[in-house]
């Protein structure tokens, strides 16, 4: 397969390479110009096309693949949280969040407010961490960390002082505040919770987070990752890409996620409308909504049919909370799908999952079949009743794998409070795939790790990279490895909107691939989250290089 003309600026032979279209076929060399693809097939046919000046990459059975997307994810968050101190490398414990809280703060002294976030819920009693904690090592100013998945936050006492948030504050009717024994705040904010510390918290400029932006945009080039769905993007966090797609500095392919603010209702879809308009600059298209329909299993607010227990087998009647009234969703969806935006749903537990289908449904009644690709992210729990619906209503299944393992959270923090036919049903992949659902494969970074290669090796294994030796969760419902993998290419390039471009490697699509440092399919390959990436080609050009890609 190739294209006659000029020498070709780039030829990558002697690989594994595999093109990820639907008939899996491969090949062993790419030739690569003007940013495209020029070539794909035998190491002869494909050198044939290289010139004087043609760069030559000997791949050394090493795999090539088309360069990953990210269906899912949170760049404009992370890049603020880079700024400031970030515990989701950290080990797990109480210990090592207070010793980097506490370096932070003294390195940090002028900082009127000492801020991160990246905690895990597994570090501390019931997943609840107290004030009194953060107080030891921030005594003298507020200090405020939201957790990995921005559910809740960890304040200490000063800023829930400064918050006005006492014992005689109310829960707020989407969240809570945890208590202690005697009725008094236990420094743990849940869901809505949070906001009466956010709205006092200094402001992030935009120049900031610019900054952010392009320190979170090296990180994901250095995993091969060159496309993504930021999923929750303020006016704020779109005037940041805009201002580093204007300078230049934006080299990713951008889906910016408008962030649908559920304590209002339909008449911010005219705000989002202009937003839309002004949000297309380079790379960059603000064409998505995103709508949060509920929270997560772990603190007992994702939207479940079935009642969650109380840990001891006994049910408890909370089924979670519904953010969006299900019937005013319904009319929500049917406008923003007829006004040509992809809506972008969080439906983490069962509830939240079929109140999101409804809502497609009603839009394809109205409407039509339309080509805005909405889709439905997490799916923890879905029931069986909705599996095949995907098909039927053309909903793509976004999935985050990394937490469809025997984790701490999922063993302590989520097996004893769900009906046991319930947890049965978590992460369903392999039947939403035999149903013919569309994958597309997301991180939800900062929630958990970006790296492709560590999701993908959960969604084959079901098991963390973490504890290798644990026990599988639910295996039946794990992916091959082809599947896998082409969630995170051209399933995630579907959602996209991009796939007529990216997402496979063919003559005439845009040279956007990366290099693996081993031939992944190999029997003696190693586990796959320990793969590195070692070259990342956006149009031909290389935003990032390991020097070990050509080293002998």
């Amino acid at each position: 397969m190739s294209t006659t003309g000029d020498a070709a600026d780039l030829v990558l032979a002697g690989g594994s390479v595999r093109v990820m279209d639907a008939v899996g076929r491969t090949a062993s060399a790419v030739a690569v110009r003007g940013g495209r693809i020029v070539a794909v097939g035998s190491d002869r046919d494909v050198t044939a096309l290289a010139g004087p000046r043609t760069r030559r990459i000997d791949l050394a059975g090493r795999t090539l693949l088309p360069a990953f997307q990210d269906a899912h994810l949170h760049p404009s968050m992370a890049g603020v949280g880079l700024l400031r101190c970030p515990l989701h490398e950290l080990p797990r414990t109480l210990e090592a969040y207070q010793d980097a809280i506490r370096r932070y703060a003294a390195a940090n002294p002028d900082a009127p407010w000492v801020l991160g976030d990246g905690w895990y819920m597994e570090a501390f009693p019931g997943g609840t961490p107290r004030r009194e904690d953060l107080d030891a090592v921030v005594p003298d100013r507020p200090a405020f960390f939201i957790n990995r998945d921005a559910h809740g936050a960890w304040a200490n006492s000063r800023a829930l002082a400064v918050a006005g948030i006492t014992r005689a504050t109310p829960d707020p009717a989407n969240g809570r505040i945890e208590r202690d024994a005697n009725g008094e705040p236990k420094g743990t904010l849940h869901e809505g919770a949070m906001e009466d510390v956010k709205r006092i918290l200094p402001p992030v400029t935009v120049e900031d987070r610019a900054r952010g932006i392009e320190l979170a945009q090296a990180y994901l080039h250095r995993l091969g990752i060159t496309a993504w769905q930021d999923a929750w993007v303020t006016p704020d966090d779109l005037a940041a890409y805009r201002l580093a797609a204007e300078r230049g500095r934006l080299t990713a392919r951008v889906v910016a996620n408008l962030w649908w603010e559920r304590e209002r209702g339909g008449e911010q879809i005219d705000e989002m409308i202009e937003r839309r308009r002004t949000g297309q600059v380079g790379r960059l298209r603000a064409s998505t909504v995103k709508i949060m329909l509920d929270g997560v299993a772990e603190n007992f607010t994702a939207a479940m049919l079935h009642p969650y227990l109380d840990g001891h087998g006994r049910s408890t009647g909370n089924r979670g909370i519904s953010f969006v009234d299900p019937e005013l969703l319904k009319r929500y969806v049917t406008r923003l799908d007829a006004e040509g935006f992809q809506v972008h749903f969080h439906a983490l537990g069962d509830r939240a999952v079929r109140e999101g289908l409804d809502a497609v449904e009603a839009a394809r009644r109205a409407n039509g079949p339309g080509d805005n690709r909405h889709h439905l992210a997490h799916l923890q729990v879905v029931d069986p009743a909705d599996v095949a619906r995907f098909r039927t209503l053309g909903a793509t299944a976004n999935m985050q794998p990394f937490w469809a393992c025997n984790d701490p959270q999922m063993v302590e923090l989520t097996r004893p409070y769900l009906p046991p036919d319930r947890f049965a049903l978590q992460y369903p992949f392999r039947s939403l795939r035999r149903a013919g659902a569309i994958l597309a494969g997301g991180s939800d970074w900062t929630v958990s790790t970006p790296n492709v290669m560590a999701e993908v090796e959960v969604a084959v294994t079901r098991v963390s990279p973490e504890d290798r030796a644990a026990d599988p969760l639910l295996p039946d419902e794990a992916l091959d490895l082809p599947d896998a993998l082409a969630a995170y290419t051209i399933g995630s390039a579907y959602v996209n909107h991009l796939d007529d471009a990216t997402g496979t490697i063919e003559v005439g699509k845009l040279a956007d691939l990366v290099v693996l440092d081993r031939d992944i399919f190999a029997p003696d390959a190693g586990p796959l989250g320990d793969v590195r990436v070692l070259l990342t080609l956006l149009e031909g050009d290389a935003v990032h290089e390991d020097a070990a890609l050509e080293a002998r």
